[in-house]
């Protein structure tokens, strides 16, 4: 595979954004490969990262979800300032996206809602040091 077709960590970020929109809108991999006119498997491998997704796809996708293409990018550059996370090379293994169940989606979806830049910043340092404060719990 060429370099330029190998899937990166940008590729499994807006991936996942099909994902997370998908399960918003309560549908299947079926029902919106269906709209998409692709199989479920392509709609898992696109959600998966592991296919790329070309910019006319990605266009009908956001409409079809009834979302801007910015969408899927919505919050990468601060994803840009955790080292590694973007960068793969094709001999390495893909970074692990967490698995992400309701209540964690709730809180993204909330999360997005608040538009002020600055308040958004300090709950996630906020939610980063609870998350370490029971990391270091546990480990003790």
């Amino acid at each position: 595979m060429s370099e330029n077709k190998v899937p990166s960590g940008i590729d499994r970020i807006v991936g996942q954004r099909l994902r997370w929109r998908r399960r918003e809108l309560k549908l299947t991999q079926e029902q919106l490969g269906e709209k998409l006119g692709l199989t479920f498997q392509q709609v898992q491998k696109y959600e998966k990262g592991v296919n790329r997704i070309s910019a006319g796809r990605l266009f009908e996708m956001a409409q079809v979800l009834g979302i801007t293409i910015t969408y899927f990018y919505e919050g990468v550059d601060d994803l840009l300032e955790e080292p590694g996370m973007l960068s793969v090379h094709e001999d390495d293994h893909p970074p692990s996206l967490p698995v992400l169940d309701g209540e964690a989606m709730e809180l993204i979806k909330a999360f997005q809602q608040i538009g002020d830049k600055s308040l958004r910043r300090s709950l996630l340092e906020t939610i980063r040091a609870a998350a370490a404060s029971n990391e270091a719990g546990t480990a003790a």
